[in-house]
């Protein structure tokens, strides 16, 4: 109201009364910001008692473009009312100055320009009754004649219009452009002046800006009523000021129910407190808030609802904040749905990683610590796998059947393993709910009425929901299922504070078992064929303490990691004749079965060619042979043929290669003669020297055919080591050759100490790089043959040799104290020399060596090799050789550079066995 004019004012108060503000019974005061007029556009004027106006306020300047310098002493008629309505203009202010209100639309028009040098003629502005009618009763003077035309104005400059709130009292808005046409609303009321004189003041409205208002008023209506979410405006005491349809249908009653409520009565504590927080930082700051998530339970409902919610400070006209406004929006569903994505995701990660880390250790123990890795506590709390005994002892037999129950265990479970156990909550094992909790690596059963083993019985999973008030809340139980056979039970349990399983969960741990299941079953009969591959391969390889004459020998095997397949390596030593021992060690490439097969063929091989008593170099020029052939069922001969019958066509037979080193040693001369097949050079570490590698030529591997293999032949002096091992031993992944060659050098410092403890040291020292491949270690001391063990004639071609060659014999074995090996002796050294005279060549030589056993060699330079024969009854000669054969141990012939040795073997007397009678011997030949 403090657009009223001062010198206009209603009857009986005077002006001054106004501008006291308590004179009467109104108190005059300025308006708080915020307040209706901020919105709507009113302005004042005041007519004279001379039809004149008097007094022109500020908004009146702001809607009509007319300053008050040039406003004031204006005849609104001829100033604003167009010719042609002049006349009934008048007629109505004469009118209102007889005491009658006019209330009325009328147009008005902006100036089309408002030059400061002359005031503008205003066109027709407004028109008193064009739209209205004066109302009310005649002023107690009664109307009074047509006024004077209007009073000249001022002559001087008119100063310019106001056109924003720079000129005006405060108020801001929409102006009508200059030339355009709007509606003001008019109320003339009749008052008098000090002097009791007829006036007028009149209040002008901004129809537009009113029909505004009503389409805002409309517009928030139709927003805030009939919005699909639930809106709430919230006071600064932060109480619900109002709230539309959908706010109240979802917590109830009407919209009025609703007002002066605070977040409390709708939310739980927790939750309404925060969202008390965020109304206060809202209104405070004025910062916006945007999906803020809001939980609680649906009304009448203890479904808990998930509910959007964003919030906005509301201000006045002014400016001045007047509360917050919040929207909510339920996204239960689409809660819902984004937790079921995320459960999707999760599974398939787990299903992912279960699928890059179980299975791969082919090992059942640690499979199933892989499976508990893998889903504590990325599926569960709690988790323990159980399989039954047979699958861990490698039986062939199924563990267990689908619905067939176990006898033995009265009808409840068979006998099963607690195998491996993890937590994410405590470490207390689990039990079946009846029995003693079960550690890890005990044996235990389920009872027959057991959710688990009616699991096992049924192969299906069983959903457990935990006890009340215990701290289980649920638990599967899912059997382990493997080629239709039910291998084991894996249990996985979730705690308080953690979902129950549901259906998702229950055909993921399914799959996760099944898994697992199969990669256990994988491991099973990996593990039998494994364990059935070093039986084999053990099988093949010499015993723990092989003795020769002339050695001492040591030797380990270590197969590889559990988790690999068997391997190629072996070794091997050879008595042969004359003292004189093979020492072998070689390495098939490859692993499994077929290589420890391949392994097993070639190293009979390599005895078989041993005791033809050949060279080393001719040895595996045969293994070169037997190797080319392994892998074709016709033999070396057929893959050849095939090679030539398909020269451009890939070779479908199967390739064997292998290394080896092959060694004779002579304990009379002390001699070693060495043949290498592409394997790692031996080492020798003579007395008081350091160890080093022999320079033996390497040749090609077996099974590459088409190389010659040289000899190397070396004197080793007494006490000399001699090792010979395979490449795993030296070289790793981690280790290269070279490296691993010179730590096994620097491993033998100290050759001297018994022979297996330098073995042990070799393998402790060396026993961060190896694992990964078989290691095959042969070591043998030098220990030459003495010179008194030794008795060595030469004889002549002739028939007395035979008489002297009987004669040296018992004179030696006198000597050693061999009295009842003499008369064989004799007998058997007589047979032999008599051979060499008939049917040999050269000059014979007689040899006895005397070590564990009594050997005697008759040489000449024959090549026939004799040939033991069956004679008839009536046959005067031809067994001689069948009566070596049966009075010696053994016997044999071999070819030697200058022609052939004929051998015999007698075991040495021990005082126990009675020695063999000569002539019930040769009574036995007839």
């Amino acid at each position: 109201m403090s657009e009223i004019p001062a010198q206009a004012t209603v009857p009986g108060h005077s002006s001054e009364d106004a501008m006291e503000g308590t004179r009467g019974d109104v108190i005059w005061q300025i308006s708080p910001p915020g307040s209706l007029y901020d919105y709507i556009k009113v302005a004042s004027f005041s007519i004279g008692p001379d039809g004149l106006i008097e007094q022109w306020s500020t908004r009146a300047e702001q809607l009509f473009g007319i300053a008050a310098a040039h406003a004031v002493g204006m005849d609104p008629i001829d100033a604003f009312v167009p010719a042609e309505l002049r006349e009934r203009g008048r007629r109505t202010m004469k009118q209102i100055l007889d005491g009658r209100e006019w209330t009325g639309s009328v147009p008005f028009r902006m100036p089309p320009e408002a030059s400061p040098a002359a005031p503008p003629a205003p066109p027709a502005l407004p028109v008193p009754g064009a739209t209205g009618a004066p109302s009310g009763r005649p002023g107690p003077n009664g109307p009074t004649g047509p006024r004077p035309g209007p009073r000249p104005g001022p002559t001087g400059p008119r100063p310019p219009r106001a056109t924003g709130p720079s000129g005006s009292s405060g108020f801001t808005g929409d102006y009508v452009a200059p030339g355009s046409v709007g509606v003001a609303e008019l109320y003339v009321m009749p008052t008098e002046n000090a002097k009791g004189e007829r006036a007028a003041v009149c209040i002008v409205v901004d129809v537009q800006a009113l029909r505004r208002i009503e389409t805002d008023i409309a517009a928030s209506q139709a927003i805030f009523g009939q919005s699909p979410f639930g809106f709430a405006l919230f006071g600064t005491d932060l109480r619900v000021q109002h709230a539309n349809r959908q706010f109240a249908a979802v917590f109830g009653g009407s919209t009025d129910e609703h007002r002066g409520r605070t977040v409390h009565d709708y939310l739980p504590r927790q939750e309404a407190d925060r969202m008390a927080a965020a109304l206060r930082r809202v209104l405070q700051t004025g910062d916006a808030v945007t999906d803020m998530q809001i939980v609680g339970p649906a009304p009448g409902s203890g479904d808990r609802r998930h509910w959007s919610i964003n919030l906005y400070r509301v201000h006045s006209g002014a400016g001045r904040p007047i509360g917050v406004a919040g929207l909510g929006t339920d996204v239960t569903r689409r809660h819902a749905a984004a937790r079921e994505a995320a459960h999707a995701r999760r599974n398939l990660a787990l299903l992912n990683e279960a699928g890059s880390r179980i299975g791969n250790s082919l090992d059942i123990e640690a499979t199933a610590r892989e499976l508990l890795d893998v889903t504590v506590p990325g599926f569960c709390d709690l988790a323990a796998v159980d399989l039954y005994q047979g699958l861990l002892d490698g039986d062939d037999t199924p563990p267990g059947q689908w619905s067939v129950p176990d006898t033995g265990s009265g009808g409840g479970s068979g006998e099963l393993r607690r195998v491996a156990y993890a937590s994410a909550v405590a470490d207390a094992p689990f039990s079946d709910g009846s029995a003693a909790p079960v550690k890890v690596g005990a044996m235990h059963h389920y009872g027959f009425a057991s959710p688990f083993a009616e699991a096992l019985r049924s192969g299906r999973p069983r959903n457990i929901p935990g006890e009340p008030g215990g701290l289980v809340r649920s638990t599967l139980a899912v059997p382990m299922v493997a080629h239709d056979t039910v291998i084991g039970l894996v249990q996985f349990t979730r705690t308080k504070g953690s979902e129950p399983f549901n259906e998702r969960d229950r055909a993921l741990a399914g799959e996760l078992a099944a898994r697992t299941a199969v990669s256990m079953d994988n491991a099973r009969l990996y593990r039998r064929e494994h364990q059935r591959a070093l039986i084999l391969q053990r099988s093949l390889l010499p015993p723990d303490n092989p003795v020769a004459a002339g050695l001492d020998i040591a030797c380990r095997y270590l197969p590889g990691n559990t988790a690999t397949e068997v391997g190629g390596d072996w070794f091997d030593v050879i008595e042969l004749p004359g003292h004189r021992t093979a020492l072998v060690v070689g390495d098939v490439m490859g692993r499994g079965l077929r290589a420890a097969v391949a392994m097993g063929e070639l190293r009979t091989a390599v005895r078989t060619l041993a005791l033809l008593d050949l060279e080393p170099a001719e040895v595996l020029s045969a293994l070169d042979e037997i190797a080319r052939g392994l892998g074709t069922p016709g033999g070396v001969q057929q893959a050849t043929r095939v090679a030539a019958r398909q020269a451009r066509d890939a070779d479908l037979s199967e390739v064997y290669l292998a290394t080896c080193v092959y060694a004779v040693y002579d304990s009379v001369t002390r001699r070693c003669t060495f043949a290498n097949a592409g394997h790692l050079p031996p080492v020798i570490v003579e007395p008081d020297e350091t160890a080093l590698m022999l320079d033996v030529p390497p040749g090609m591997p077996l099974g590459v055919g088409g190389e010659p293999f040289e000899e190397v032949e070396v004197e080793l002096p007494e006490g000399a080591l001699l090792a010979l091992y395979t490449d795993g031993l030296v070289e790793s992944r981690d280790q290269p050759l070279d490296e691993g060659l010179q730590a096994f050098l620097g491993a033998l410092t100290e050759p001297a100490r018994p022979l297996e403890d330098v073995c042990d040291h070799v393998l402790g020292t060396l026993d961060t790089h190896h694992g990964e491949d078989d290691i095959a270690l042969l070591m043998a001391r030098v220990q030459g043959l003495p010179a008194e063990s030794v008795g060595d004639w030469s004889l002549p071609r002739e028939p007395q040799s035979v008489g002297r060659a009987r004669e040296y014999a018992r004179a030696q074995l006198q000597s050693w104290n061999l009295e009842p090996l003499v008369d064989t002796t004799e007998l058997l050294v007589s047979e032999l020399v008599t051979n060499a005279l008939r049917y040999g060549e050269g000059e014979i030589r007689l040899r006895l060596l005397l070590d564990r056993t009594l050997v005697c060699e008759v040489w000449d330079a024959g090549l026939v090799q004799p040939r033991r024969r069956r004679a008839r009854a009536t046959d005067e000669g031809g067994r001689g050789l069948q009566l070596v054969g049966l009075l010696s141990a053994a016997w044999g012939s071999r070819r030697t550079p200058r022609g052939k040795t004929v051998w015999f073997e007698l075991p040495l007397p021990n005082g126990d066995d009675d020695p063999i009678d000569v002539a019930e011997a040769l009574m036995s030949m007839f």
